[in-house]
């Protein structure tokens, strides 16, 4: 006659039961049904969405557009790619729509700003994600941004602004962009005090208030700048006159104009301020990233980043890139996580600095 089970024995069996129960349960879930089949299967007649943080016309809605045209034939199963603009509060509504709301079936990403995290490392109460559990796809480029202001306006030369009576007036969409954070920048680095004009949806709703002269001034990404109007014609004619650049090195293109790290030096900013901007800055270097919502599974995960880095190849694409003008150096999502992991990591020194510069 068989020996019953000793307690450890049967606890082992349990383990083991328990454990294939809760397998077969996980496989019994329609998305990993999918999965099982075929990866070419599970895209089959479905749509990919991409929620861009901005309003239509600026440059991540057109870049999210441009991407919606080629990626999908480089995803298994050929999905209708759409784009959905949600703005609002900077990119604020759309990051944390995908992060909270958006199903992690690898049908909805989404298309924001990436200094977002901002919001996040002062604690602000309106931003409801983890920057760093976003799962990232990619981006096109690795970006820089300059500061220009209106050339038939009084002020010329930096000086001219740190001496002001009268500080410029720049528009803004709200916290978390380049023209929210750099003017503050610039007074924290560099004394220049600016009037902020917010409430613009989107770059768009700028420039034309740029033309009515109801603002003189605005921060866009340098391939914003170079890579649609009106910033190509108000460049040739001399409409707008740039005054400083972040880049580390002068871009090709605005050899005249002095990058923020030779002013602080002219200048002598202190040791804290200059950290401060590098923290700042590394923001725009992530470019215009694309993201889904958290707990994407890994497989689903992997088409996306697979496509997108596809479709950075794509020679369609890049043809048509550089048709517009538009720099194209991605960074892959597995660049973007390790980015996103080690910027939300800093001391409290820094954040406390950064809650001045984002009017917190």
């Amino acid at each position: 006659m068989p020996r019953p089970f000793k307690g450890s024995k049967v606890q082992g069996f349990n383990r083991i039961f328990f454990g294939l129960l809760f397998l077969t349960f996980e496989l019994l879930n329609p998305l990993n049904l999918e999965l099982l089949f075929a990866q070419a299967n599970y895209y089959q007649g479905k749509t990919l969405k991409i929620v861009v943080g901005s309003a239509s016309g600026g440059g991540y809605d057109l870049w999210a557009r441009l991407l919606a045209l080629h990626i999908g034939k480089h995803i298994p199963g050929h999905p209708t790619v759409i784009v959905q603009n949600l703005p609002g509060a900077g990119g604020l509504v759309a990051g944390n729509f995908i992060y909270g709301l958006a199903k992690p079936d690898g049908l909805t990403v989404g298309a924001f700003n990436p200094a977002l995290y901002f919001e996040q490392l002062v604690g602000k109460p309106e931003s409801k994600f983890d920057w760093a559990s976003f799962s990232w796809i990619g981006s096109p480029e690795k970006n820089d941004a300059l500061h220009y202001i209106r050339a038939d306006s009084p002020y010329k030369t930096i000086d001219d602004l740190r001496n002001a009576k009268e500080p410029a007036k720049c528009g803004s969409t709200g916290g978390g962009t380049t023209a929210h954070y750099f003017p503050r920048l610039l007074e924290d680095t560099l004394g220049i005090k600016t009037t902020q004009v917010t409430g613009y949806q989107g770059g768009s709703e700028i420039d034309l208030a740029v033309e009515r002269n109801e603002i003189i001034c605005w921060t866009p990404l340098i391939a914003t700048y170079f890579g649609r109007e009106p910033y190509k014609r108000w460049h040739r004619t001399g409409f707008v006159r740039v005054v400083v650049q972040t880049g580390n090195q002068r871009d090709e293109r605005l050899k005249d104009v002095p990058t923020l790290t030779e002013l602080m030096q002219q200048y002598k900013t202190p040791e804290a301020s200059r950290r401060l901007a590098k923290v700042v800055l590394t923001a725009a270097n992530l470019g215009r990233p694309i993201a889904g919502p958290p707990r994407l599974p890994a497989e689903l995960t992997k088409i996306l980043r697979d496509a997108y880095a596809k479709s950075m190849k794509d020679p369609e694409l890049l043809a048509e890139a550089a048709k517009r003008a538009w720099d194209v150096e991605p960074h892959t999502g597995a660049e973007l996580e390790a980015l996103a992991k080690d910027v939300v990591n800093q001391p409290k020194e820094v954040i406390e600095r950064m809650k001045w510069v984002l009017g917190n």
